[in-house]
Order: C-alpha cells, then sequence, then structure tokens
C-alpha cells in the first residue's frame, strides 16, 4: 500500500479545568478530550468520523489542523511530523489542510465581502499572487461551488445558510488543498440544503481528487460520502472498518445504537426493524467511567467491562468491546 497523505499515532487532547471550589495552589483537573486516536488515510479517500455531541470530534479535528495542542503523532506524507512543528514551520503546511466549520454564517468575517473572503487565504499562502489573477481564482472557484461571480461584493449576511456554506467551501478550495477537514458541515442547514452540499463535497472529491476527514452525529450522512468510518465515544475508538461493512455488521452496541436510531423512510420496515436501546446521558469527560467508556450505557455491560477492552481486528474492522458482535435486540 502506499504511503498514506496523513497518518494519526495516538492523539491526545487534554484540557486544564479549574472549578470556583479549587484553590490557587490545587492543580487544575484533567479534561481528556481526545484519548488515543489513531487512523490513516490515502489519497484520495473519505473517513467518516461519528458520535454523539461531546465525543470529542471537533476537538480532534482542531488538532488536526493545529488549532488546539495534541500529543501523539501526526504524520504527513512526506514524513513530516506536524505535531512538532513551530507555527512558523506549519505555515508551509497549512494550504495543503484546510477546514469547514459547522456554522456557516458565523465562520465568515461580517465586515469583508464574499471575494475578499474567498481571497484571504490567497493573500497568506500566494503572497505573489497578483490582483487580477487572485480576481480570477475567485471567480472560478465561486463558479465550482455553485455561487455566482457577480456576488463578489456582497456581505455574508445577505446570503442563505447553504449559500454561506459554499462561500466556505470556496475559501477552503481557492489554495487547492490536499486535505479537506468538514466539521458537521450540514448540520445546521435544511434537509434539501444538506444533500446539495454533501452532493457537492462528492463531485469536489471525484474531480479534484481531494482527501477529506468528515465529522458528523448522523451516520445516514456519513454513509454516502465516506470510504472508511471511525466511532468516537468519550474521545476514544468504539468502532472502525470500511463504510460498507460498518454499516452492514456494526460489532459494538454504541454503533448499533446509533444506527438504530437512523430513520428508514419505509415505514413498514421503520416500523420492524431491530431497536438497539441507548439509555442514560454520556458521562461527563472529567469522570469518565473506568475501563470500557460506554460500559454504563451499553446493554452489554458486564464485570469484565471495568477493564479496558482489547481491540478486536477482523482483516480491516476494528472493535473496542470485550463482546463484540450481534445484540439480541428489542423489536
Amino acid at each position: 500500500m502506499s504511503q498514506p497523505l496523513i497518518e494519526a499515532r495516538d492523539i491526545r487532547v487534554s484540557f486544564d479545568i479549574r472549578r470556583p471550589s479549587d484553590l490557587p495552589w490545587q492543580a487544575p483537573a484533567q479534561l481528556h478530550a481526545v484519548n488515543g486516536v489513531s487512523f490513516s488515510l490515502q489519497k484520495g479517500q473519505t473517513l467518516g468520523i461519528v458520535g454523539e455531541s461531546g465525543c470529542g470530534k471537533s476537538t480532534l479535528a482542531r488538532a488536526l489542523i493545529r488549532m488546539l495542542p495534541a500529543s501523539g503523532s501526526l504524520i504527513w506524507e512526506d514524513g513530516t511530523d506536524l505535531l512538532t512543528l513551530s507555527p512558523r514551520q506549519m505555515l508551509k503546511y497549512r494550504a495543503d489542510i484546510q477546514m469547514i466549520f459547522q456554522d456557516p454564517l458565523a465562520s465568515l468575517n461580517p465586515r469583508m465581502t464574499v471575494g475578499e473572503i474567498i481571497a484571504e487565504p490567497l493573500r497568506t499562502h500566494r503572497p505573489k499572487m497578483g490582483a487580477k489573477a487572485r480576481k480570477e481564482k475567485v471567480r472560478a472557484v465561486m463558479e465550482r461551488v455553485g455561487l455566482l461571480p457577480n456576488q463578489l461584493n456582497r456581505y455574508p449576511h445577505e446570503f442563505s445558510g447553504g449559500q454561506c456554506q459554499r462561500i466556505g467551501i470556496a475559501r477552503a478550495l481557492v489554495v487547492e488543498p490536499k486535505l479537506l477537514i468538514c466539521d458537521e458541515p450540514v448540520s445546521a442547514l435544511d434537509v434539501s440544503i444538506q444533500a446539495q452540499v454533501i452532493g457537492l463535497l462528492e463531485e469536489l472529491r471525484r474531480d479534484l481528487g481531494l482527501t477529506i476527514i468528515f465529522i458528523a452525529h448522523d451516520l445516514s450522512v456519513v454513509k454516502h460520502l465516506s470510504d472508511d468510518v471511525m466511532v468516537l465515544y468519550l474521545g476514544r475508538i468504539m468502532e472502525k472498518a470500511g463504510s460498507d461493512e460498518l454499516f452492514a455488521d456494526p460489532r459494538h452496541p454504541y454503533t448499533q445504537a446509533l444506527l438504530s436510531a437512523v430513520p428508514i423512510p419505509d415505514p413498514k420496515v421503520e416500523r420492524t426493524k431491530k431497536v438497539v436501546p441507548l439509555e442514560g446521558d454520556l458521562p461527563s469527560p472529567m469522570r469518565p467511567p473506568e475501563g470500557c467508556v460506554f460500559r454504563t450505557r451499553c446493554p452489554k455491560a458486564q464485570s469484565l467491562c471495568a477493564t479496558m477492552p482489547p481491540a478486536h481486528e477482523n482483516g480491516t474492522h476494528q472493535t473496542m468491546c470485550h463482546f463484540p458482535g450481534a445484540l439480541a435486540a428489542q423489536g
């Protein structure tokens, strides 16, 4: 197999948390938002990352683009560990790794026109590009994502949510990145607009050869776009497999619960499908359960689950569970 475009090894992100009752000399508590995540991604592939809110998906995304400090290793295709680079050294790789954010309007500067917003990365990463060439590049990328070039001088508040997300995509694409990280890019959009944006991302991946990390909490969205899927819970990987394999044979109880919550358009199938119970709330990441972090909500939990589960591997299908496999679900 060829060298991956990017390989994450044991990525960890922690935050110091001070409570009002803490004394000045007390050490702050540690919140482990991402706890030992590893994956590799080949050129042209899409990795879907799913999980409930608070599972560390967005924190992981921000660590991958160095917006948050992280430990571990993040190996780029040329062998460089991006986590060891200074901000100045990292600038060389910034154009290759771009991100699309969850809230399309909040991610755009309201004081800048659309043309200025999209051109800004070119000013940073292509400083020698002339004004005329820069404007032509902006117009071309706007057309590519379905925006009209005559909208250059309008402001973000004049656009709909779907159009604002297209502006964010154009801004990310204008420097021709190799890796595009999409942090729940359709969760704030209407269902019909979601389908349009996902279709656009699929088209861009096919035509431009983009490598994509697509983050969502909706497995039905991830299925249509991803080659591989990674399921996170409290900052840990629960299951990782090829998309078709994971949807056909989910082996972790958490993945099974997420899949059973996805509505099926056919009323007859929806009424007769098996439901995997997922009870209770997500535990506080300040006080995660010992051993398997999912055990407090797992219908299969036993005393053994108080110890860390091993990684069961079946080819490329990896499951972090003491008892992987089918669950006797409720109809």
